[in-house]
Formats: structure tokens, C-alpha cells, sequence
């Protein structure tokens, strides 16, 4: 439905990196126990510190130790050099990255004979320091993020921007108010089978409608929650991998990526696109890479800032059409027991903020069947997708062959 106006540059065919590299070991902190520390303004640790406990989690889980660790990628929010110190490792390769982008260069790392074990580890105490998304002190002012441009015209945060996206995709396609209410709604149902989840209090379409408007039409419960935490992933070679933990590693199908650059700090890939060039691009590449369409894949994690990033990854990777996505969101199909199911843990706006890192947690243990009482009865194929500011990556974390649940 949209007019394109922006298209990705054409690039060389990327590495392979799919079935090369498995997840071995995952681990995070308590949220619900560090969100409530923090409103009490009693913090059991910082960004470092919750970094420290989820790596040491991970490693446990992947019954290895921080002597096998030679590479290590680090979330933006952590300076790396302190990262491997307080890590204690000493090691001959690193980067820094986002949480899709640190699934990336661990994989190339590997795959490059550059590292053979490689951490990502990311740790943030955003809410006990009181980071703010919004306002002229956003996040460290116009050095750093782009939305405070806008500052002049009133459009301060974050949810200022996506709002305006909300709208105009509302008036082009067939998403609706209730259509973004009930992404809300069925996060908060799977939040309500998470114990790791901070917001487990009951939410109904009514309690969404009738909440506060922020940014019009963007209501109270269409934001993600800020809270505390760590996040630790563990990879090795798929082989190395296979013989130390069997089927309770999980190899990475495919990754791929493309960004919308032309004007990245106008408005113009929100509005004028909804970020869609760049989301057919990755998925083009990535279902090619990984030999599936969307109908093979069995949930989707999706970068959940605002409600509003799910229907736009469910429509810019072929799972409905622009005109279909609000019937689709009002059926239901992305909540428990739908045929879709989104943000499995409850994602940002339920489990955690931990900007993206926890979605790849949550992949693992879905494809490993360790989800409690939210695992899904098919968990073959899980995919996450990001597409924050239109630059969009998307990988696949695939399930073992004998815990395959589909013939």
C-alpha cells in the first residue's frame, strides 16, 4: 500500500554464516526482583554487575568456564574494556554492538577463525540512574540520538516519532487502535506465564483503550517499560557445540540485514515507507539463506519499543499484507495458542527492556522446550526481527532435528 520512495543500495552476496554457530549458553538476571529493588531506591548491583551475574549464568548454563571464553561482544551501554575486566577475561578478540548486532560479529568472529568462543553480555541500570528517552537530555542530547532534531517542533522522544508512524500507517493500511491494543494484550498474556516477567498484572483490551494517551495515538501501554538487568549469550561452532551439549544447542539458521540510510535522521523512512524496503530486502535474504518463508516459522521475537514495531515486521516479512494486518491482530492470532505468536515472553512492553538482548534469550529456551508454562507445542524455527530507525536484522534460531515438532 505504500509508495516507496527510499531503496536499499545494491551490496555483494554477504557471508554465509547460517548453521555454523550454535547458542550453547543463555542466562539473565531478575527482573521482577531488580525492578522492585530499584523503585525502592535499593539496587542490588549496576550495569556491570548484572552483566557479571547473567555471563555467569550463561556460562553455567553451557557447562563451560570464563577460561574457554576468547571472544567477547559487548552491548552498547557497557564500555568494553571494563566489561572484560570485571569479566575477568583476557582475550584476542572483541567488538561492541547491539543485541542483533552482537548475534553478527560473535558469527563472523567464528566463522573467520578469529575467536572460537565467543560472549555477548549486556548489563544496563537505566532505570536506577533514570535515563531518559525523551526531552532535550535524552540519552546524552543531539550527540547521540536523532529523534531530538525534531526538538524545535515539539517532537522530543521517541514516542513522539512513532506515534506519527502509528497514525499515517493507520490511515494506509488496516491497522486500528484495537489492532495495537491487542498486541498489547496478548504480550501481557504471555508475560503472565513468565515468573522472569516484570509486568504480570492481568491486562484487558478495555484497561488499554482506556488508558492515558501519550503521544496520540500511542497510550500508556503501547511503551515499553524501563527497567534494570542483564543479558548473556554464549557461542561456539556448531560442532563443538553439538558434542558438548547434544540437542540443547541451538544453531542460527541465517542472519541478514539491511539498512535505510538515505535521510536515516528525517522522518522520511518512518512515514513515507514504515521501514518496509528495507524489511523485503532482509527477508528476502534471510528465508533464501535459511531455505523457509514465513509460514515455516513457528514465532517471531520482535524489537517491541512501541506496540507498533509488531504489525510492521508482520507485514514487511510476508506474514499478512498492510491491508489484512488489523484483522489479523484482532483474531488473535498473535497471542497464546495463536497461529503466530509474537514476543513469547512478553517482550519489552511486559518481560523486560532489555533492548533486544532478551528476545534472543527467549528464542533459545523456546526452541529448547525450557519455556515453562509459555512453551509452544511448535518451536522448530523461532525468527526475531528488528527494525529500530529502519535498520533492519532478522535471524533464525532453529531446534535440533530430534526436537523437531513438525513432520
Amino acid at each position: 500500500m505504500t509508495t516507496t520512495t527510499s531503496k536499499p543500495s545494491a551490496t555483494a552476496a554477504p557471508l554465509d554464516l547460517g548453521r555454523q554457530v550454535a547458542v550453547v549458553g543463555v542466562g539473565d538476571t531478575d527482573y521482577p526482583v531488580d525492578w522492585q529493588l530499584a523503585r525502592e531506591g535499593r539496587p542490588t548491583s549496576d550495569g556491570y554487575g548484572h552483566a557479571v551475574r547473567a555471563f555467569t549464568r550463561a556460562l553455567t548454563d553451557a557447562g563451560l568456564t570464563k577460561r574457554d571464553v576468547d571472544g567477547l561482544v559487548v552491548g552498547p551501554t557497557l564500555a568494553y574494556e571494563r566489561t572484560a575486566e570485571v569479566l575477568g577475561l583476557n582475550l584476542r578478540w572483541a567488538a561492541q554492538a547491539d543485541a542483533a548486532g552482537a548475534v553478527a560479529q560473535g558469527m563472523t568472529a567464528i566463522v573467520t577463525g578469529q575467536a572460537e568462543c565467543v560472549a555477548l553480555v549486556y548489563g544496563n541500570d537505566q532505570r536506577l540512574k533514570g535515563v531518559q528517552y525523551g526531552g532535550p537530555a535524552a540519552m546524552g542530547g543531539d550527540a547521540y540520538l536523532s529523534y531530538v532534531y525534531y526538538q524545535p517542533w515539539g517532537l522530543t522522544s521517541q514516542g513522539a516519532l512513532y506515534a506519527l508512524l502509528a497514525r499515517r500507517y493507520m490511515a494506509k493500511s488496516g491497522l486500528t487502535e484495537k489492532g495495537l491494543g491487542e498486541v498489547a494484550v496478548g504480550q501481557r498474556m504471555f508475560a503472565r506465564l513468565n515468573p522472569r516477567a516484570v509486568m504480570r498484572k492481568d491486562l484487558r483490551l478495555d484497561d488499554y483503550l482506556n488508558a492515558r494517551l501519550i503521544a496520540d495515538p500511542l497510550r500508556l501501554f503501547d511503551y515499553t517499560i524501563i527497567n534494570d538487568g542483564g543479558v548473556a549469550l554464549i557461542l561456539l561452532p556448531v560442532e563443538r557445540a553439538q558434542r558438548l551439549l547434544g540437542d540443547r544447542a541451538v544453531p542460527i539458521r541465517a542472519i541478514a540485514r539491511c539498512d535505510l540510510n538515505l535521510e536515516a535522521t528525517s522522518l522520511r523512512p518512518r512515514l513515507l515507507d514504515f521501514y518496509h524496503p528495507a524489511h523485503h530486502q532482509t527477508a528476502h535474504d534471510l528465508y533464501e539463506a535459511a531455505a523457509c518463508g514465513p509460514a515455516d516459522v513457528d514465532a517471531l521475537q520482535v524489537y517491541d519499543s512501541f506496540t507498533v514495531h509488531i504489525p510492521l515486521a508482520l507485514t514487511g516479512f510476508g506474514f499478512t499484507t498492510d491491508d489484512e494486518i488489523g484483522d489479523l491482530l484482532e483474531s488473535g492470532a498473535t497471542k497464546p495458542g495463536g497461529r503466530i505468536p509474537v514476543n513469547t515472553s512478553g517482550g519489552h512492553l511486559s518481560e523486560s527492556y532489555m533492548q533486544g538482548w532478551n528476545h534472543q534469550v527467549e528464542a533459545v529456551r523456546q526452541v529448547r522446550g525450557e519455556a515453562g508454562a509459555r512453551q509452544l507445542d511448535r518451536h522448530r524455527l523461532i525468527q526475531y526481527v528488528s527494525d529500530v530507525a529502519g535498520k533492519v536484522t532478522s535471524l533464525i534460531y532453529e531446534a535440533p532435528a530430534s526436537r523437531h515438532t513438525r513432520p
